[in-house]
């Protein structure tokens, strides 16, 4: 009973799937709930997905000449209310501080709820020349929104996430810089967490306050919802002349900066779960789970066995091995090892020692491999490139099969009330008629992808000329 215990405690994704989320972030122990309302405890499981996220990331990031800083978490109101739609922008989420200790603040200051007003003070008195320029900065950091409606990794008031800050000295390096970050997002999606995504421009409505233009990449969760999974925001030079960043140019002219934001959090980790996990729980990509293979010794307490599990984990020093020599039996160590998404799992017992062989289970598709034990080596790394491989192009065919047309509003509605996923559609560019789509069916705009397709010459939803081809969807 024990045994079957442990994956009939994850509610089915059919039956429900905000539940069957909950469950897995839980039972596969990525989190904890902390008595801050709204916040988690990530626990080691789900930190150190983060940590192979933070690492892979910084090292892209770096090969395009970004540096790391770190800035205060505190913004003094009067910092934060310099630029107008940036602050109301965030006013509803914001947290503030009234009292050091025990005295009231001259004047209250917020947790950061993004760094954009304290990379601009710091730049207005670094920045003097066009030889000072680029600044191409992030920080690795959280930040606190006051959220109403909370939910593990995707949601909650205090998140990790990196935030990139770059100063340019022309529009055209400013628009360079933002559209590169967002193909680093892109990249990292698919090559690292096989996560296929759709890019694009977010329509005025939808960028980020302060912004010039905003784009996006839009992954489609198993559940047919869209998850918005990394921004990078042209800002143009509207900070600069707020804060008055200025520099003095090649012709001895006074300009001001172009600036630029993008950024990615801890929900990409809610964004891995609904994209790959099951009803046994998590499915973690080879690239970013922590242990890529799991040794279960059977009848481990027979000579020899565990002996030569250690020796498989020794030989298998090129990739992230452990073995689960724990006193459980075999079957709770497969669910274990199901439940926490770990890609391969190896098992090796008296007869397969004597036959000179193990067996490897795939945790993706579940298929077992009879594996001789002197190719392991080999194998093993063909399986996980496999497994890698096969786990992106299910996640494309989902994405490409949850991929609809519609070219007027009844086939519109129609396929929001009766499908789940991403709907391709012509749109008038009208704010008031975004809002009315989101207002009665509850769906908006993911992106104006960049590649445009001409579907029709009439918005989809009120008949109007068309301007663009929109991706649109429900989202979280």
């Amino acid at each position: 009973m024990a045994e079957k215990k442990l994956v009939e405690a994850i509610t089915s994704m059919s039956e429900d799937f905000a539940q069957w989320y909950t469950d897995v972030v839980k039972k596969a122990e990525l989190i904890d709930y902390s008595n801050v309302k709204g916040c988690m405890v990530i626990k080691p499981a789900g930190y150190a997905i983060w940590e192979n996220i933070q690492r892979q990331l910084d090292e892209r990031f770096k090969a395009t000449g970004v540096e790391n800083v770190y800035m205060p978490m505190f913004i003094p109101e009067s910092l934060l209310n310099k630029e107008k739609d940036h602050v109301e922008g965030f006013a509803p989420e914001v947290a503030w501080v009234t009292h050091g200790g025990l005295a009231p603040l001259q004047e209250r200051m917020c947790v950061r709820p993004t760094s954009e007003t304290l990379f601009c003070d710091f730049y207005k008195g670094d920045i003097h020349s066009y030889r000072d320029l680029p600044k191409v900065y992030n920080q690795w950091c959280s930040v606190v929104r006051w959220e109403k409606e909370t939910r593990p990794f995707l949601r909650s008031r205090e998140f990790l996430w990196q935030e990139g800050h770059t100063a340019h000295a022309t529009a055209e390096e400013a628009e360079a810089r933002t559209e590169q970050m967002l193909n680093v997002y892109a990249d990292f999606c698919e090559e690292v967490l096989a996560i296929p995504v759709v890019k694009g421009r977010k329509t005025e409505k939808e960028k980020f306050a302060g912004a010039e233009a905003t784009y996006t990449i839009e992954a489609l969760m198993h559940d047919g919802k869209a998850l918005q999974s990394g921004t990078s925001h042209n800002f143009g030079d509207g900070f600069a002349k707020a804060f008055g960043i200025q520099f003095t140019d090649k012709d001895n002219k006074l300009k001001y900066v172009y600036q630029t934001s993008w950024g990615m959090s801890t929900r990409i980790i809610g964004a891995i779960i609904m994209v790959h996990g099951d009803d046994s729980g998590l499915v973690l990509p080879p690239r970013i789970a922590p242990t890529q293979v799991m040794i279960i010794p059977i009848q481990q307490k027979k000579e020899g066995v565990l002996d030569k599990a250690y020796e498989l984990r020794d030989r298998l020093k090129g990739f992230k091995v452990k073995v689960d020599d724990s006193d459980k039996s075999p079957g709770w160590k497969f669910s274990e090892q199901e439940m926490r998404g770990i890609p391969l799992r190896v098992e090796i017992g008296p007869k397969d020692i004597e036959a000179g062989k193990c067996v490897i289970c795939r945790r993706d598709n579940g298929e077992k491999i009879e594996v001789a034990l002197d190719e392991l080596e080999s194998k093993v790394g063909e399986l996980l490139d496999q497994v890698q491989a096969d786990m992106l192009a299910k996640a494309r065919k989902h994405l490409e099969s949850h991929t609809y047309v519609a070219t007027n509003r009844e086939e519109f509605e129609k396929l929001f009330a009766e499908k789940s996923g991403f709907v391709k559609a012509m749109w008038c560019g009208e704010r008031a008629c975004e809002e009315e789509i989101k207002e009665k069916m509850s769906v908006s705009s993911r992106c104006m992808p960049f590649h445009q397709e001409c579907l029709s010459d009439k918005c989809a939803y009120c008949g109007k000329p068309a301007k663009k081809m929109v991706y649109w969807g429900r989202a979280y």
